[in-house]
């Protein structure tokens, strides 16, 4: 009876409860989402995330089915630093980037490039939304911090979308559901946008030497003022505002965390090499190895060693678009394939010719003793390494028949060298990716002072660079926009997005003429891109014109 009479009153507590209209409501104390988190870690979080969807231009490979092994290629084929040797074996994403008559908005590169920035832009508007809710626990400091760093990644976004696109949609609030009225903004609008995030950026973030992050307590990779310096410097001279572009670099080069690398250092100094070429072996490329020289390196680990390493360690039939960088296998040679040569550390470890150099480059881009043009940063030349092989300790000979020189035995940069003895297929690469550095900010100043007349200085800050390479200095008449091209090219070499470069400055087109190679169809259309059709069939409640001559 007692029984019953307990599971009665249970109902009549159940019955009641039931009927309260908050007894099912739910709450969330969970979320992924930054707009609905108030603390230091949720948004620091979504900062690593951030950085992480960054990466994804540098290291994308989708394992599953091997495409997008070409995507790095895009911005280097089909302008006046490289081209693929041998058309019938490219990558179908780049083909397009030389034969520009199959440049369309179907391409699945151009795609790539529109998902990838709008997903940064998405992600950080949900962070600078949350810093703004006021239910959000920190100081203002603290918030300006946080917004900054997504603000860095913003304004990097869309700096990257107007050089490649003109005008895109411009949106600054978290996109959470289907919208399908995008219109194309004005170029002054985008580009105050751009200003404003990097500026606030510049302001807001910390130095170089004070970036904290989640890595032992100190990341370089982590977003600090600098970073935002150099690429409002890039979109100044884009917007044609010089004076403010060379303000921008001088905030960097006058600040005193940088200096150009001009002595032997690192994990290798007491070996044959010169201090040009110390910077890109690995174990040297980070500040914390010696590498002052370093603005922005994306620091790459080993999955041997670190969990969340790089991809090398994925089974089979993983999709991996962040951890399987191919800059080794883009520009390294296939070496390994010609018979009497083995993989080694030594010629750069396991690559596949995806890029080569074109004549230009090899031929009439560097004056005699220039350091950028060295044995150790510019491998012309090969030996037999197989100890089996009749021809042990020979030069190869390239004009041997039996000597494959379209994919096996192949000049390649020795930037990208790079050997892990537990993964000797070349799976993926373990070596740091560097993104920015000082050399590139002179480079950068010079081309402002050149656009504001100023030759002179624009010499001046040349000469800094030759004088470091050992080259010869120039005088103000030399001084060009072709020279300034030139010079880059020396200086950054498989490091700069060529293609971006080109299609900033509006050289593109008129680059090509007599340095590229196997280029066709090529035409003024192209300083911009596509706008991928897929956004302007599902954008069915407005407008999203195309780019012209697509």
């Amino acid at each position: 009876m007692k029984n019953k009479i307990y599971m009665v009153s249970l109902l009549i507590v159940m019955g009641v409860s039931s009927c309260q209209n908050d007894y099912l409501d739910e709450k969330l104390y969970s979320s992924y989402d930054p707009t609905q988190l108030n603390d230091a870690l949720g948004l620091d979080a979504a900062l690593v995330g951030l950085q992480n969807q960054y990466s994804t231009w540098h290291t994308f490979f989708n394992l599953a089915n091997a495409t997008g092994q070409g995507w790095l290629a895009c911005w280097q084929i089909g302008t006046d630093v490289a081209y693929n040797k041998s058309p019938a074996d490219m990558d179908p994403w780049a083909v397009p980037f030389t034969d520009y008559a199959n440049l369309t908005s179907t391409d699945p590169a151009v795609l790539y490039a529109w998902k990838w920035a709008y997903k940064i832009i998405n992600n950080a508007n949900a962070i600078i939304v949350a810093t703004e809710n006021p239910e959000t626990v920190l100081t203002q400091a603290a918030k300006d911090k946080i917004a900054a760093e997504a603000k860095f990644y913003r304004g990097l976004a869309y700096n990257t979308l107007v050089t490649l696109f003109g005008k895109v949609p411009l949106i600054t609030v978290p996109v959470s559901g289907a919208k399908t009225d995008f219109v194309r903004a004005d170029l002054a609008e985008l580009n105050k946008l751009i200003v404003d995030d990097l500026l606030f950026a510049k302001t807001n973030l910390p130095t170089v030497n004070n970036v904290s992050g989640n890595v032992k307590g100190k990341t370089y990779s982590r977003a600090h003022s600098a970073m935002a310096s150099q690429v409002l410097a890039e979109a100044y001279l884009r917007m044609g505002q010089n004076s403010l572009a060379e303000a921008a670099c001088d905030a960097i080069i006058n600040s005193g965390d940088f200096s150009l690398v001009k002595q032997r250092y690192g994990v290798k100094a007491g070996q044959p090499g010169d201090a040009f070429a110390d910077m890109f072996i690995y174990g040297n490329q980070r500040r914390s190895q010696g590498n002052k020289e370093a603005i922005w390196v994306l620091e790459i680990e080993n999955p041997s060693s670190v969990i969340g390493g790089t991809g090398s360690s994925l089974p089979v039939g993983a999709v991996d678009e962040i951890g399987s960088p191919q800059y080794r296998r883009v520009w390294g040679s296939r070496y390994h394939q010609q018979k009497g040569m083995l993989l080694c550390d030594s010629l750069g470890g396991r690559g596949i010719s995806r890029i080569a150099l074109t004549d230009w480059v090899l031929n009439s881009l560097y004056a005699p003793g220039d350091m950028r043009n060295s044995k150790y940063n510019l491998r012309r030349n090969y030996y037999y390494n197989d100890p089996a092989f009749a021809k042990f300790g020979q030069k190869v000979d390239i004009n041997d028949p039996s000597v494959n020189t379209q994919r096996f035995i192949v000049p390649q940069t020795n930037k990208w060298n790079e050997y892990n003895p537990s993964d000797p297929f070349g799976q993926a690469m373990i070596k740091d990716i560097i993104i920015m550095r000082l050399g590139e900010t002179y480079l950068l100043k010079a081309e402002a002072q050149f656009k504001q007349g100023k030759l002179i200085e624009s010499a001046s800050t040349i000469n800094i660079l030759r004088s470091r390479a050992n080259a010869l200095p120039v005088i103000a008449a030399d001084i060009t926009i072709d020279f300034i091209l030139d010079e880059r090219a020396r200086e950054l070499l498989a490091e700069e997005n060529r293609r971006m470069t080109l299609m900033r400055t509006g050289q593109l087109v008129n680059r090509v003429v007599g340095r590229g190679q196997k280029i066709t169809g090529i035409k003024a259309t192209n300083l911009l891109l596509p706008i991928p059709k897929t956004e302007i069939d599902l954008n069915k409640d407005a407008v999203l014109d195309q780019n012209t001559g697509y």
